[in-house]
């Protein structure tokens, strides 16, 4: 039996317990974000179960990451994206046995899937602190009417069995009470993302050998994407940019750093767009800090965004940005100043800010400030140790030791 030490307020020598869950280990911002905060929550004196699913074929995992930072990783395989009832209905039961035995004091879950399970799990086991981060604006060009109207209503379900929402902007705390009403403003906190961005810091600019990997001419003007080979990337659009880019600055050259199921289309539309040789794929790269030496220029297009990790690296590494003013874009390049915001769907406002940026000499110590004052990982882990004890504190929690074996 497990010994108990009664409090009100959050003992900090008892180690708190957490289950974090999300979907799959793939290369997003909600997975990267999972690890980071498994491995660095320690600090504060947090022991974490990160649970996750796999991670499709078609897809790239982040386990070696996972392992840089010593987290383990429980799987449930079937996690994975699924709409089978049965094979739901066996995650929960899983998710379940998961939390009675590991007992935590709070539950915190990542991503539409494991969010909506997780919170179910974590109120079926009787877990006395739940708490889900909402990373993208899901209602708004990942899925057809009909399934955003389903997700609506499982955002809804499940932020009444949460404790606490957290959003990555105040934009999307505004869409979450306002435009599609999912809870109250009082119960979403905004906590901008955590990156361990120390690396892209340091880095110097223009090594080369990125582009000798990729025979990419060392002085041409390099643009890059980065991102999953998806509709609500709208890769489409850059390569249309690209082709008016063309004509103004010939010798520029466009990098896609990525893959998914697109790639055939957007292959074949780079040779109805004459760009054979002015466009390179090189799907996914294990160390992608590497690339924003080279790369003199990251754009995000995206018809909808939460707060995209690559526009947060590159501007820590130095590289100025170009991005579609959606989602939580505009509050990351705070309005325009610290890079291009361009209205979604056009060819030609993106790429005339392309060759302005590309022609613009560029301080980058503004928004590399910016970065790592706003997006890095110890502000959030500071922020989410606040959080986490205020809410046990709130709830009278009772905080025990940990289950013996």
């Amino acid at each position: 039996m497990s010994e108990s030490l009664h409090t009100d307020t959050p003992n900090p020598d008892m180690p708190i317990r957490i289950v974090r869950i999300t979907t799959r280990l793939n290369i997003t911002g909600p997975a990267v974000q999972a690890v980071l905060l498994t491995a660095k929550m320690r600090d504060h004196g947090y022991e974490t179960l990160l649970v996750a699913g796999s991670v499709p074929p078609e897809e790239t995992e982040i386990l070696d990451q996972a392992r840089t930072y010593n987290v383990d990783t429980h799987f449930i395989p079937s996690m994975e994206r699924t709409v089978n009832p049965i094979v739901l209905f066996s995650v929960l039961r899983q998710l379940i046995d998961i939390m009675r035995t590991y007992q935590p004091h709070i539950v915190h879950t990542h991503t539409t899937t494991a969010g909506f399970l997780g919170r179910v799990a974590a109120r079926i086991a009787g877990v006395p602190v739940s708490v889900h981060t909402l990373h993208v604006y899901p209602f708004r060009g990942y899925y057809s009417r009909v399934t955003t109207s389903i997700f609506i209503w499982i955002e809804r379900l499940g932020a009444r069995l949460s404790d606490s929402i957290i959003t990555l902007s105040e934009g999307l705390r505004r869409q979450m009470t306002e435009k599609y009403p999912i809870t109250r403003k009082q119960r979403i906190t905004v906590l901008p993302l955590g990156l361990d961005l120390t690396s892209y810091l340091q880095m110097g600019r223009y090594r080369g050998a990125f582009r000798e990997e990729y025979n990419i001419p060392a002085d041409a003007p390099l643009i890059g994407i980065i991102g999953q080979l998806i509709p609500v990337k709208n890769h489409a659009l850059f390569l249309e940019a690209a082709q008016q880019v063309k004509q103004a600055v010939p010798d520029a050259h466009f990098v896609i750093i990525g893959d998914g199921f697109l790639k055939p289309a957007l292959q074949e539309r780079i040779q109805t767009l004459g760009l054979e040789d002015a466009v390179t794929f090189t799907g996914w790269i294990g160390n992608v800090a590497r690339a924003y030496c080279d790369i003199d220029m990251i754009v995000n297009c995206s018809l909808n965004e939460g707060t995209p990790l690559p526009l947060i690296e590159g501007l820590a590494a130095g590289c100025p940005v170009v991005a579609t003013e959606v989602g939580g874009i505009p509050e990351l390049l705070d309005g325009g100043r610290l890079g291009a915001l361009v209205p979604p769907n056009d060819p030609d406002a993106l790429s005339a800010a392309i060759v302005q940026t590309l022609a613009t000499d560029y301080d980058p110590k503004p928004a590399q400030e910016a970065m790592i004052n706003r997006y890095g990982i110890d502000r959030l882990t500071q922020d989410l140790d606040s959080l986490y004890r205020g809410l046990l504190t709130k709830k009278h929690v009772t905080l025990t030791q940990p289950p013996q074996d």
